[in-house]
């Protein structure tokens, strides 16, 4: 009989068994693929490899504008694959080795709820029973594949691809189509657009980036575009062919040419098959309700990570991990999603946090806004020539507290912390002055920012 076991060895999987192993609570961590999830394996982590190799490479394509001058360059896409690999092997490997040392069980194979027990509930994986007083559901997300004609077939002959397929291409496509101008496609648009692929993104919206402040998805746009990405807004996909991927617009019906296409349009909560009718476990539009603290419907059993459908990010999963293992605990502890941030890991780098200034203006809340260039930062103009990346500071007029920063440009991903931290403490204004940020750092404009607001 074990104290938790945990259904779902990603993110949120993986730290909840931590957190509870670290507790003394007897855990057992359920995982069908493998441990580190989508995140280590297919998506956050291999997908950082990429990008980084791809960082390196533009800025050895174009060190002349720091008076380094290389005559010969290329990308080795096959070697950059292999390190990925070896980058995911070592985590995963300390994360195995973390969960051992803290005694928590491993058990490997598809885990299935069947019923109560007496004292908990029974979870059977292959002919083998398990019980245990609380269950955690984390069992992820798995792309969307809509009904597009010739999409499931391009998928099973190989021509179509998910997150998990780009990243274990052995072979730079000519013709690259990326379906979905997300986070994801994006990415992977950014990467092989660099690896020597020409890319196409078409996007149902009429702007790329989803939910990303408005100016800043424009200039990521003009970022890519710079760099010979091609987009198709306002465009509604309706056929993959073998060669080709055909979208319409404005009553047109446009062709265009792919040698490979990745499909991310999405992701969806992942709850069939895993038994939760057995329990009775109440989901909404296919995700698991929980409340924030993290608990379903059904006493004893708790949700975390992508399965819950709220925010479909890592970090996002870790705090909603260690929330559900709190209260099982009988420590009180609540989810806030007031302070997720959100990064696009290209080059630039776009991160944000808190709310836009569309949504303030919808909400009609009175808020202060300062646009400022990263050229304000001394180490911005350094290190990037020519850059054109700017920050938002929204502000509360009367709480004079930060309501959303967004900024686009690179160490985005890094700097963003401070500006969570600002929002989910809710400092004010006059106490933001008094923090003393190094210099010079890109972090700088943020401090800038506060100064400059009225």
């Amino acid at each position: 009989m074990f104290d938790l076991i945990v259904l779902g060895g990603g993110p949120a999987g993986y730290l909840a068994g931590e957190r509870a192993g670290e507790a003394g609570l007897k855990t057992c961590v359920i995982e069908k693929m493998f441990i580190g999830g989508v995140c280590l394996n297919e998506g956050c982590i291999p997908s950082k490899a990429l990008l980084y190799s791809a960082k390196i490479f533009d800025n050895a394509a174009h060190g002349e504008k720091y008076g380094v001058h290389v005559k010969e360059i290329s990308l080795d896409h096959a070697f950059v694959v292999a390190r990925k690999q070896k980058v995911i092997d070592t985590l995963v490997g300390g994360i195995r080795a973390k969960l051992k040392k803290l005694g928590v069980t491993v058990v490997e194979g598809d885990g299935v709820i069947q019923h109560r027990t007496p004292q908990g509930f029974a979870v059977k994986v292959g002919e083998e029973l398990y019980e245990g007083r609380q269950l955690l559901i984390a069992t992820g997300s798995d792309p969307v594949m809509p009904p597009i004609e010739g999409l499931r077939e391009g998928f099973d002959a190989g021509f179509v691809l998910t997150n998990r397929e780009v990243l274990k291409l052995e072979q730079v496509p000519a013709e690259f189509v990326v379906i979905g101008g997300g986070v994801i496609g994006l990415e992977m648009a950014s990467y092989f657009n660099s690896a020597g692929a020409h890319v196409t993104v078409i996007e149902m919206l009429d702007h790329i980036a989803g939910n990303t402040d408005a100016e800043i998805g424009k200039l990521l746009q003009k970022n890519y575009a710079a760099k010979g990405i091609t987009f198709e807004l306002s465009a509604k996909v309706v056929k993959v062919g073998r060669d080709c991927v055909e979208f319409e617009r404005d009553g047109k019906r446009i062709s265009v040419k792919a040698d490979k296409v990745l499909c991310s349009i999405g992701r969806r909560a992942h709850t069939a098959g895993i038994g939760l009718e057995n329990l009775g476990v109440y989901t909404e539009r296919g995700a698991v309700k929980t409340d924030e603290q993290m608990r379903t419907n059904v006493a004893g059993v708790y949700a975390a990570g992508d399965v819950n459908g709220v925010s479909m990010l890592a970090h996002t999963a870790y705090r909603e991990a260690e929330v559900a293992v709190n209260n099982i605990l009988g420590k009180k502890d609540r989810m806030s999603y007031e302070a997720v941030p959100a990064v696009i890991y290209t080059n630039p780098e776009v991160a944000s946090v808190g709310r836009t200034e569309e949504q303030l203006k919808k909400d009609g809340v009175n808020f202060k806004a300062v646009k400022l260039t990263m050229k304000f930062s001394g180490r911005y103009v350094a290190e990037n020539e020519g850059g054109d990346g700017i920050m938002k500071l929204l502000v509360d007029a009367d709480k004079e507290t930060v309501l959303g920063v967004h900024m686009i440009g690179n160490y985005s991903s890094e700097i963003i912390i401070s500006a969570v931290i600002m929002i989910e403490k809710k400092m004010r204004l006059s106490e933001i002055k008094k923090v003393i940020f190094p210099h010079p750092t890109v972090s700088e404009i943020i401090r800038e920012a506060v100064f400059a607001v009225e």
